[in-house]
């Protein structure tokens, strides 16, 4: 219904923009992104420009240009205010976050009463009802991979499914789309393998090289269940 499509959109980890200058475009929205790298954050305001969503001015196929920025900020100190977005959509950043709980409000916090919140991330699966942890070897197999992409310790969908819950938030649906995710690590590692991969990894340094090498851990995880890609959603009371 193109009534209850998002008028403003918060991007929370946004990278250098790319699920920002789609939504806005698909939404017609005006869309902010934040990232803690200032690399990043400057290289999306570029891109944005590049791609006429800078500013308000003129037309872009038809349609209004677009307004589409992106600063350097902490998704655990938002500098919004609260009940500003329609959509806060935050994209494989939360498996970043050393405070799941306080990520989680803030969210909710920047959400405009009636908005929608989309937490798309890496999770661990959820524990069965007899279990208080996972095995020492799925936890030594996500430790190996936090300590290669300085990760903070991993929460499980459902455990992500309770702080929706204890903030009072409605309509909260999770999906477990791993399996339609998991290809993504052995085609990285295809990619790899050829010469223009790795004369572009070696380009990369160390810390890249060292995240390379643990992609096989990340198939491990998928293949025996250890790891989730999860899509969370709920609704902020009106």
């Amino acid at each position: 219904d193109p009534a209850k499509h998002p008028k403003t959109i918060v991007d929370v980890g946004c990278g250098i923009g790319g699920s920002s200058r789609y939504l806005a475009r698909k939404f017609g929205a005006e869309c902010q992104g934040i990232t803690l790298s200032p690399v990043q954050a400057g290289r999306a305001n570029v891109l944005a420009k590049d791609e006429g969503l800078a500013d308000k001015t003129g037309s872009y196929n038809t349609l209004p240009y677009l307004q589409v920025s992106f600063q350097v900020a902490d998704a655990l100190k938002q500098p919004f205010p609260d009940g500003q977005f329609d959509l806060v959509w935050s994209m494989e950043s939360g498996e970043h976050m050393p405070d799941k709980a306080k990520f989680v409000n803030e969210l909710a916090r920047v959400a405009a009463p009636g908005g929608t919140i989309i937490i798309v991330t890496w999770c661990h699966r959820d524990l069965g009802p007899s279990e208080e942890d996972l095995e020492p070897w799925e936890k030594k197999l996500l430790n190996r991979i936090c300590n290669a992409y300085y990760l903070p310790e991993w929460c499980s969908t459902s455990d992500y499914v309770k702080l929706l819950q204890s903030l009072s938030l409605q309509d909260i649906k999770a999906a477990d789309w791993s399996e339609r995710v998991a290809p993504f690590w052995p085609a990285v590692i295809r990619s790899a393998f050829t010469w223009k991969g790795f004369i572009s990894l070696l380009r990369s340094g160390l810390k890249a090289i060292k995240g390379a090498l643990v992609m096989p851990l990340m198939i491990q995880g998928y293949q025996k269940g250890v790891i989730k890609f999860a899509i969370i959603t709920c609704r902020k009371p009106e």
